[in-house]
């Protein structure tokens, strides 16, 4: 039996190494200084002297194989053949080269792969699956990506932001999608409409009523069959049952709308990590353009532009001048969604005195 010398890792991250440009390896942790000569290009210094530039540009997160042999045919032919994707779904060329990089950004635009997205500027948004993989979905953040971006082209290969603005969305309530300067998440209104024949057939009960974080589903009997009911005094409709029982059907073409979250920061570079906050409630899922959401994503981009200071993250300019100046400012409404009145809610405000954040 010949021996197995190549055993697969089945966990963890992947060791980068074998895919990283060979200066790049060379000069791991040797870097010295870098700097942004242009929206869309990094150039780094070792050390030792290597120089290399890095061309980001943006793609689309789900990608055919035609898409992604043409990136890696543009690597080889105008690159020096190494390339890595970000968390943001954008590609980044690495080039030990200053002359390639003007006609990489030219093969780049010119296959329609914009280049930017780095320092002060939008940079790609980052979302969930949708509906081409997720089994949860009340919306569609691929589609959302998509026409959001076609709005906000602008602000992507121009770096004219305050600082770097990130954004998110989710097309559920359980919001993989994660936080940002601003997230676009899915909305459900009402609680899930069951069928009660199906519960029996196609839900394990006990992992549903264990799933609802707020404890408002129970095991019942409906017309003599096991099944489940929901307490609407407690649920948050927040969809966290229907993926282990598809029969609890939350998503609906009217009442499932999407929302608008601002201020949300995951690093801790020159301000703490924050949490994004509700600021629109209640926009059409309007598909395929959700053209209401992408004006008031443009309104709060462009009062932000207008509005704050050199290096403020959004968080930092709202803090600066308050909630109410934010609303007045945007002219977006401030109405009772956007009031925390869930009883539960003590929770999750932070109001214990033995944890602080």
């Amino acid at each position: 039996m010949a021996e197995r010398t190549h055993e697969t890792i089945e966990s963890g991250a992947p060791d980068p190494m074998p895919y990283m440009h060979p200066l790049m390896k060379k000069n791991y942790g040797k870097w010295v200084m870098h700097t942004h000569p242009k929206p869309g290009v990094l150039y780094h210094r070792a050390e030792g002297g290597d120089e290399i530039w890095t061309v980001k540009a943006g793609t689309q997160r789900q990608m055919d194989h035609y898409t992604v042999r043409k990136l890696a045919d543009i690597a080889d032919q105008f690159g020096d053949g190494f390339v890595r994707f970000t968390a943001r779904s954008n590609i980044e060329y690495m080039v030990a080269d200053e002359k390639k990089v003007e006609p990489l950004i030219k093969a780049l635009n010119d296959n329609g792969f914009p280049v930017g997205g780095t320092a002060n500027s939008v940079s790609m948004i980052a979302h969930t699956q949708g509906w081409l993989h997720c089994d949860i979905p009340g919306t569609d953040a691929s589609g959302v990506v998509k026409a959001l971006m076609d709005e906000l082209y602008e602000d992507f290969v121009k770096c004219e932001m305050p600082n770097r603005v990130k954004l998110s969305t989710s097309c559920c309530e359980i919001n993989c999608g994660g936080q940002a300067d601003i997230a676009i998440i899915v909305q459900h209104t009402k609680p899930p409409k069951i069928n009660h024949d199906l519960v029996a057939n196609v839900c394990e009960r006990p992992s549903v009523v264990a799933r609802c974080p707020v404890a408002a589903i129970r095991p019942a009997l409906v017309n003599g069959k096991p099944s489940l009911e929901v307490d609407e005094k407690k649920c948050i409709c927040c969809g966290a049952c229907f993926p282990p029982c598809p029969p609890m059907q939350i998503n609906d073409p009217e009442h499932s709308k999407i929302a608008i979250w601002v201020g949300g920061k995951n690093s801790n570079a020159r301000s703490r990590p924050t949490f994004h906050k509700l600021v629109a409630s209640g926009l059409p899922n309007n598909a395929p353009r959700w053209p209401e959401v992408g004006a008031v994503v443009k309104k709060i981009l462009d009062t932000y532009k207008a509005d704050g200071r050199p290096w403020e993250r959004m968080n930092d300019w709202i803090d600066r001048i308050g909630w109410p100046a934010f609303f007045e400012k945007t002219g977006l409404p401030f109405t009772k969604y956007h009031i925390d009145n869930w009883r539960g809610s003590r929770a999750s405000l932070n109001a214990s005195a033995h944890i602080r954040f």
